[in-house]
């Protein structure tokens, strides 16, 4: 009897606590992690996003081995002694995995519950963004420099990514507070630009209506997932 596959790192899939998460943010589960690898949250969401990314680790362990429990006992193999074993070995993989999870699942409400309440609290409205600002903050978000061409005098921005923004948009969102140029560099060997507080809170709150969708499951049982879940 061929020995089963380890389960797969973790992926982007669906745990049992999305939507409460969706809902809190109002910004799906990708987006979600987007933000977190691009510095956007302030240190509560970040530590939320962290914790969620466990669960999910946890949640596909829990997947695979219910799955493979279920392939086990499918009439695929000879009942014998050999079966029984690896059965008894798998609920026991099952066992861990669905502890892991909710201890994980415990950690993720332990972050998320000061957020729904905030959430429910008044709090002052964050500056209304077009898409193209929104689209420069996200850009700046991963790292970003102002530049003086040292013969033409011409001033441009370039973000890590090779977004180019224009100068004019970077002033008006350095005159609404939300980015700031570190002034200690000279502009021609690049100043980087970097967002404020107020400019993470308003790229954050630019929210969308979060939509769910099923994970993709492997159509075999007992065969780990090849593809990520896609969201909308």
């Amino acid at each position: 009897m061929p020995p089963e596959p380890a389960p797969l790192p973790a992926r982007r899939a669906v745990s049992p606590l999305d939507h409460r998460l969706e809902a809190a943010t109002g910004h799906d589960i990708d987006t979600l992690w987007s933000y977190r690898d691009r510095g956007v949250l302030d240190e509560p969401h970040a530590h939320l996003v962290d914790r969620h990314r466990e669960l999910a680790k946890t949640q596909t362990a829990v997947t695979f081995y219910l799955r493979l429990l279920n392939r086990l006992s499918s009439g695929e193999f000879d009942v014998d002694d050999a079966l029984f074993t690896r059965i008894n070995r798998t609920v026991d993989q099952l066992e861990e995995a669905a502890g892991a999870r909710d201890a994980a699942a415990r950690q993720v409400l332990a972050a998320l519950k000061p957020i729904e309440a905030a959430a429910t609290a008044s709090t002052p409205r964050a500056p209304q963004l077009s898409a193209d600002d929104q689209a420069a903050l996200l850009a700046i978000a991963g790292g970003a420099k102002l530049y003086e061409h040292l013969l033409t005098g011409r001033v441009s921005v370039t973000a890590a990514s090779g977004t180019r923004i224009p100068h004019a948009r970077l002033q008006r969102l350095e005159d609404a507070g939300l980015v700031l140029r570190d002034t200690g560099h000279p502009v021609h060997a690049g100043q980087p630009v970097a967002l404020t507080g107020a400019g993470r809170a308003a790229l954050f709150a630019a929210r969308r209506t979060p939509t769910t969708r099923a994970p993709t499951l492997p159509t075999r049982p007992g065969t780990p997932p090849s593809t990520p879940a896609h969201r909308c």
